[in-house]
């Protein structure tokens, strides 16, 4: 029993904060990002990440990159079907990375879709 409550501790992820978003579903859609803008020396990091849930406007992922609220972001996966900016709703720190949803500036059409 200790060990399923340790692993139940740790579960602290990305479907933790898809609960904040009802219309989410679970997707594994890896993506590079990159941050525009902001403070000196941290735009234009980049990062190899997965979308893990996302909606017809938003996307949630967990990362490395320490992003704060209103931080603008390119997204982009490998076939370039998926290129479009997003910025960030909502954050959540977490030791060794960061919990993210991020909402799309533009209109993407289709990038979602459920049967």
């Amino acid at each position: 029993m200790g060990t399923a409550k340790a692993r139940a501790a740790q579960a602290s992820t990305v479907a933790d904060l898809a609960r904040f978003f009802p219309e989410a579903t679970p997707v594994r859609i890896p993506v590079q990002f990159t941050r525009s803008g902001g403070e000196a020396g941290i735009a234009g990091v980049q990062e190899g990440t997965v979308i893990e849930f996302g909606t017809s406007r938003e996307v949630l992922f967990s990362c490395a990159t320490a992003l704060e609220f209103a931080d603008v972001l390119r997204l982009r996966n490998s076939d370039g079907s998926l290129d479009t900016e997003a910025s960030v709703v909502a954050v959540q720190y977490k030791p060794g990375g960061t919990i993210v949803a991020a909402r799309f500036l533009k209109s993407v059409p289709n990038w979602i879709v459920k049967s």
